[in-house]
């Protein structure tokens, strides 16, 4: 039986809600209004958590995937006693607010992931069910279940009908996450109107179909016991995932309630007194939160925090019985790597044999696995190709499936590379985890929304990018990447790694995980690449280093990955002409742009002109470069080396090029300044 305080708290949501977007005068104030009974019965009576230590290991975990119903979340987070206070929701959508327009995890206390592109956060959810499910399967002993949280998702009909929740759900599915529990606001509205001018698909059957545990609540709106049951009896389903179809009004009391245009603007401001009036509130009052609601909510913060110090005796009572792991579980939740673990990391004299740097990439994986529990990996259906799992990798599977076991650190995500990268973010979200999955370069834009999430949130999450250029050959343009990464290195707070040989790949998984709060690009030829002499681990923590040179050169070759030994053979034969060059390997721009203009300077001499050479787009390169070898169109399908030969992307022809630059900036009598020695 609901008392008439929990009606109250329900309805208090709403008004707040209608009243903090109405403050912004912008935002979205059906959804919250809508699914307000939702949170509101789940943060009161299940979901676990201490407002008071927000990143508390064991706290179940909320993601609002339909995150433009952010006023919600921010209100639900105010009344819990979260460090998000009423002047904090007087101040949403405002510049440098705590209630930013979306949720964002670096912004807001108690926001678990970025939301706001539709299916993401179901997407995320899944990562963190399976986050959770590893963890256990890894750490929990008989009598010590360390990890053992709950993953509560809120989503809506525009989730459903992105491609990414379609491939998260199918893999939660065929995975068994039975912790993670994901609520439908089938509100039966999106901006166009009415769903059913483009979505009548049966959501139900198409879970049932991924294998989940579906439920129905026939009236959110007010039937509040419904919803507490249906939690209940997803809590009792331990081998699937349940969704939890539940049917609400958009914008419930408003005199639009049911339409669309509830969904993304303000309500007027008789709209808003007529529904505080029919709620029983004070018309006049704005932001009035009654003490008996407070109290509601801070009751069950202080079982909150109750429930931490019980996880606490029970962690350090493990600790005691289990110290190895303990200290382990510490470690990685610090974000803190294994001393020397960076010891493991193979090295390279040119004597060894040519590799590609995919290979190599493998190489790296399987000599650090053991010393870096954290990593977690993983392909998009192309282990094979991407060389991503280490040879003796557990397959992270149900273990009823005999495939693997939970405590597998390698994840087949199938042909989903949008999810893969979703799922990689709420892997890194959950904590103690470094993420990364594989699949070819130009497929890294088929996920792309999710790859961006990663530099928005500040993620530590690795994407593994093999078959990196016009060097994959026969496949032909639709898989050659040729814009690819000119789109990384443009985004801010990701790193974009193309290693040039054995040493480059390994001082790359250096920067990459030393990086916490940067997502890594790596891209990774098919071909064989020669190791090089000059070449160096630590160097590439600098982004851009010096690989050859003779004194006072007349040019500068910049190049990364495969063409880095294109360079090195037109430097010898400029040599043979007298033509002294210097040959610079930039295997990330990025880390190269964080250096100091001393050492910029150093690379790249003032007054001797650079030539780029990169077997992609030459868009970005005028930033280092004076002239470019590369790609302006799409490439072809043939062999790598008639492909490189038809490109010009060869020494000879970077020779010629070479002369060409040198004679004209002769003949003009000065070499200008690029950007980067500005």
């Amino acid at each position: 039986m609901v008392s008439n305080l929990e009606q109250k708290a329900i309805d208090t949501i709403r008004v707040i809600a209608a009243d903090t977007v109405r403050a912004a005068n912008s935002g979205h104030p059906g959804a919250p209004m809508g699914c307000a009974p939702i949170a509101h019965i789940l943060f009161t009576k299940f979901l676990r958590a201490n407002p008071k230590n927000p990143h508390f290991i064991n706290r179940d975990r909320f993601l609002l995937s339909n995150g433009h119903a952010c006023a919600l979340q921010y209100i639900i987070l105010h009344l819990l006693g979260y460090d998000v206070s009423m002047d904090d929701l007087k101040q949403f959508r405002q510049l440098g607010s705590k209630t930013p327009g979306h949720p964002e995890r670096l912004d807001t206390e108690g926001v678990e992931v970025t939301t706001g592109p539709l299916g993401q956060g179901i997407a995320n959810g899944v990562g963190m069910a399976i986050a959770e499910a590893q963890l256990a399967a890894t750490y929990n002993r008989p009598g010590f279940e360390i990890f053992n949280n709950n993953t509560y998702v809120i989503l809506g009909d525009g989730c459903l009908q992105e491609g990414v929740a379609s491939e998260a759900a199918s893999l939660a599915g065929h995975l068994k996450l039975g912790k993670l529990i994901a609520f439908y606001d089938d509100n039966k509205i999106t901006i166009d109107g009415d769903t059913a001018v483009s979505f009548t698909e049966d959501v139900e059957k198409r879970f049932e179909a991924y294998d989940w545990h579906v439920l129905v609540v026939d009236d959110g709106d007010s039937d509040f016991d419904s919803i507490e049951k249906a939690i209940a009896a997803a809590h009792e389903v331990t081998d699937k995932p349940t969704l939890i179809k539940v049917k609400t009004t958009i914008g419930y009391g408003s005199l639009l309630q049911g339409k669309e245009k509830v969904h993304g603007s303000p309500l007027s401001d008789d709209d808003i007194k007529q529904i505080k009036k029919k709620f029983g509130f004070n018309p006049d009052k704005t932001f009035d939160i009654s003490s008996d609601v407070y109290d509601l909510y801070h009751a069950r913060a202080k079982e909150g925090a109750q429930y931490e110090e019980e996880w606490k005796s029970l962690f350090n009572e493990y600790k005691s019985k289990h110290p190895k792991e303990a200290a382990e579980i510490e470690r990685r939740f610090a974000d803190k790597l294994p001393e020397g673990w960076e010891k493991n990391l193979p090295r390279f004299s040119p004597s060894d044999s040519a590799v590609a740097t995919r290979k190599l990439s493998e190489g790296v994986l399987t000599a650090i696995e053991s010393s870096l529990p954290e990593i977690i990996g993983g392909s998009a259906d192309l282990t094979g190709s991407n060389l991503t799992r280490w040879g003796k990798a557990v397959d992270f599977q149900n273990p009823s499936t005999g495939l693997g076991d939970y405590s597998g650190r390698y994840i087949r995500y199938g042909v989903r590379e949008h999810a893969m990268f979703a799922i990689m973010n709420g892997l890194a979200s959950y904590g103690g985890i470094i993420p990364y999955g594989g699949t070819f370069l130009n497929f890294l834009t088929y996920g792309w929304g999710a790859a961006r999430l990663s530099a928005i949130s500040h993620l530590r999450v690795i994407y593994v990018m093999t078959h990196d250029s016009i060097g994959l050959g026969e496949d032909g343009p639709t898989h050659q990447p040729i814009e690819t990464l000119a789109l990384t290195r443009a985004t801010p707070n990701m790193l974009t790694f193309r290693p040039a040989d054995g040493n480059e790949t390994s001082g790359t998984y250096l920067a990459a995980i030393q990086n916490v709060t940067r997502p890594s690009v790596i891209a990774l030829s098919r071909q064989n690449l020669p190791q090089l002499e000059g070449s160096s681990v630590e160097a590439v923590l600098k982004g851009a280093y010096v690989i050859k040179t003779d004194e006072n050169p007349e040019i500068t070759f910049v190049a990364t990955g495969s063409e880095v030994c294109i360079a090195v053979e037109a430097s010898k034969t400029l040599a043979q002409k007298n033509i002294k060059s210097r040959v610079v390997s930039m295997p990330c721009s990025e880390l190269f742009d964080d250096q100091s203009a001393e050492y910029k300077k150093e690379v790249f001499p003032v007054g001797v002109p650079v030539i780029s050479i990169e077997a992609l787009g030459t868009f970005g390169w005028d930033r280092y470069s004076h002239a470019h070898i590369g790609l302006t169109t799409f490439g072809q399908s043939g062999k790598a080396e008639d492909l490189y030969k038809f490109f010009k992307i060869t020494p000879e022809h970077a020779v010629a090029k070479a002369e060409k630059v040198i004679g004209h900036f002769k003949k003009l009598g000065y070499v200008p300044e690029v950007n980067a020695q500005l």
